[in-house]
């Protein structure tokens, strides 16, 4: 590494708007104040929900049920074939 052109790498306080705080290291001078954090956000603390525009997401649930319902009944017909197959007498001249 060359001297003098990586900025000064300091330990730091993160305050949150809802009053957590941690630690870490920074290039920035002082302290931080950010408006969220992981101990707030909704997706981390499992309180975030679908917001559902349109019936967008009904639509994309119907949509691949149809084709998860389509690869079923191809899955039972191959194994009906499989059987009847396996099942036939076997001819021999």
């Amino acid at each position: 590494m060359k001297a003098g052109i990586h900025p000064a790498y300091e330990a730091i306080t993160v305050t949150c708007a809802c009053g957590h705080k941690f630690e870490t290291r920074s290039a920035h001078k002082g302290d931080m104040r950010v408006e969220i954090c992981s101990s707030c956000h909704p997706f981390f603390t499992g309180k975030q929900k679908l917001i559902d525009t349109e019936g967008r997401v009904d639509r994309f649930q119907k949509k691949y049920q149809k084709v998860k319902e389509a690869a079923v009944a191809k899955k039972v017909a191959e194994d009906a074939k499989k059987k009847e197959r396996e099942m036939a007498p076997v001819i021999r001249a």
